[in-house]
């Protein structure tokens, strides 16, 4: 198994997820979204993973001005401005391979183990 987890310090639901793992002894690798985020390949591998764009968007982001903007974009266009700011991106985001899941799902964790 090899787990990625992206998220920020101050998400609650990435701090349980990295919980998560460390209780059930399983090593993972934390990437801060804010001072390195996701390359173009692994945000693609994870868009494809959860079905698509919108599966990734956090309507709850504090970013309204970036929201508000993407929401009028084409798809190609939509994913170079998540590139750009992904602290719009619904967190933690928890890569296993080719699998992944958006936010807190530590039911689809557990089939990984």
């Amino acid at each position: 198994m090899n787990i990625q987890i992206f998220g920020t310090k101050k998400s609650a639901d990435t701090r349980k997820a990295e919980r998560f793992f460390k209780e059930r002894g399983i090593k993972f690798q934390s990437v801060d979204l804010k001072e390195k985020g996701m390359s173009k390949g692994e945000l693609q591998s994870v868009m494809h993973a959860v079905g698509g764009i919108d599966a990734l968007i956090d309507t709850e982001s504090k970013n309204k001005q970036v929201l508000a903007l993407i929401q009028y974009l084409v798809p190609e266009q939509k994913f170079e401005k998540l590139l750009e700011n992904q602290t719009i991106i619904k967190q933690p985001v928890v890569r296993n391979g080719k699998q992944a899941t958006v936010g807190y799902a530590p039911e689809v964790w557990k089939t990984w183990e």
